[in-house]
């Protein structure tokens, strides 16, 4: 397999795989360094001297669509340093007959963690610690304990899956939500996006893990809101945009919601004038939730050469992204 790896100059070293990294990833996998042909660019210069002869392009999220056009007639695989492939609709980019890759399970390890993170600060009332400290008010309340806790994941792949395994491992009672109500090992029961409605109300917990999909987009509407019960807290690690952001300021200002622990926006970076910076019990983070710079590109390749597994054993590559779906 002939594969380009082409590094973003404009990124930081955490997305970016050199031949230290490469031999690394081949030693850990037990991948034969033979049966790959591999070179890596950072330049325009680079990426034209390579891609003719390339059969799998690697690269960024923010280099790809740059890169297309292109004369590769031996390219079959694009794939993306990237889980979330949103940015890059609607794929007219993508040549002909080339099959898209994700880079989905590089971030559960950190995902999850940062998702159990939240839960102990929405059950801890950290959001609204927060807010009192900003206000230099002394406010004391008492936690709770997650067990027995009502948590529901909306999106059960390798985010929302990790989460509903963190949870599970803390005795709270998990209810996922995803395109088919088919089950899932670290859930109680699993509900289709279509019934989210009927398990919000009983919701303590809401933790928002989905792809940004025309389905999904806004899925946490004015409405939808309104059936969570005031003491229930939100969790966003998904895309900004799940969310109805003028609407959960409302139900926050309004004691409707306990609080939220955001790390995704609808618009990146979040403005100044941004209203949810001022509402009160809201935590937010920087979109960091689900990058370790010391394993991302070693996870990245981890997926890498599990696809080339599937590919020589025939079987269906695990990371195929389906443009009519949008994940």
């Amino acid at each position: 397999m002939r594969i380009h790896i082409q590094n973003t100059a404009s990124l930081s070293p955490t997305y970016t795989v050199d031949e230290a990294v490469w031999s690394a990833a081949l030693a850990r996998n037990g991948e034969d360094a033979a049966a790959y042909q591999v070179t890596f660019g950072k330049t325009p210069n680079d990426y034209a001297g390579a891609i003719a002869d390339a059969e799998l392009l690697l690269s960024h999220n923010r280099s790809i669509p740059s890169l297309f056009p292109a004369e590769a007639p031996r390219l079959k695989y694009v794939m993306c340093g990237n889980a979330g492939l949103d940015s890059l609709a609607p794929f007219d980019w993508l040549p002909r007959g080339v099959t898209l890759l994700t880079n989905s399970g590089t971030h559960a390890d950190k995902a999850g963690e940062y998702a159990l993170m939240a839960l102990l600060m929405l059950a801890n009332g950290i959001p609204a610690f927060v807010t009192a400290q900003g206000e230099a008010r002394w406010s004391r309340q008492a936690g709770r304990l997650l067990r027995d806790g009502r948590l529901t994941v909306v999106g059960l792949g390798a985010l929302g899956g990790a989460t509903a395994h963190h949870g599970k491992a803390f005795g709270m009672h998990v209810t996922g939500v995803r395109t088919s109500a088919s089950p899932h090992p670290a859930c109680d029961r699993v509900v289709a996006t279509a019934d989210i409605d009927s398990v919000l109300p009983e919701t303590d917990y809401l933790v928002l893990a989905c792809p940004l999909t025309p389905a999904t987009r806004n899925i946490l509407d004015r409405r939808r809101l309104a059936l969570l019960p005031p003491h229930a807290g939100l969790v966003n690690i998904g895309r900004g945009a799940l969310v109805d952001e003028e609407a959960l300021c409302d139900a926050l200002d309004a004691g409707a919601l306990a609080g939220a622990v955001l790390d995704v926006f609808v618009t990146e970076p979040l403005p100044p004038d941004a209203r949810i910076w001022t509402t009160p019990n809201v935590v937010i983070t920087p979109h960091m939730s689900a990058d370790d710079p010391a394993r991302y590109m070693a996870n990245t390749l981890d997926v890498l050469f599990a696809n080339m597994k599937a590919l020589r054993e025939g079987r269906p590559l695990p990371n195929r992204f389906d443009v009519a779906r949008g994940y």
